[in-house]
């Protein structure tokens, strides 16, 4: 079965990073496009960024800068470095796939940035 696990997740200060990590397993990694979200409290979840299989990227305007998506073939892992952060970052990160199984969605992982 398709599983999302996400970690790295933590209390940031502003100006400050965190590297996000996203292990997969139950599909060919490889072969699809991995996507990172947020949900801040009281705000509809959000796309930040989006990695496709040959390793294009796509950023929404809020974090384009200041956070890199990548991925790892070997180790069936996505990640999402995130820099210069800034107190409306705060959220919980979902990672997400689409499969030929369906939509799946990771626990999430908290970020908090405050001083």
């Amino acid at each position: 079965q398709v599983q999302l696990v996400e970690s790295g997740g933590g209390l940031a200060q502003p100006g400050g990073s965190l590297r996000l990590s996203c292990a997969a397993s139950g599909f060919t990694f490889s072969s699809y496009d991995m996507s990172w979200a947020r949900q801040a409290p009281g705000k509809q979840r959000e796309w930040v960024a989006r990695i496709t299989s040959d390793t294009n990227t796509n950023y929404a305007d809020s974090v384009k800068g200041r956070f890199t998506i990548s991925r790892d073939a070997a180790k069936n892992t996505a990640y999402l470095q995130m820099n210069s952060l800034k107190p409306e970052d705060t959220a919980v990160y979902y990672c997400h796939v689409v499969t030929i199984y369906g939509e799946h969605w990771g626990q999430g992982t908290q970020v908090t940035v405050s001083s």
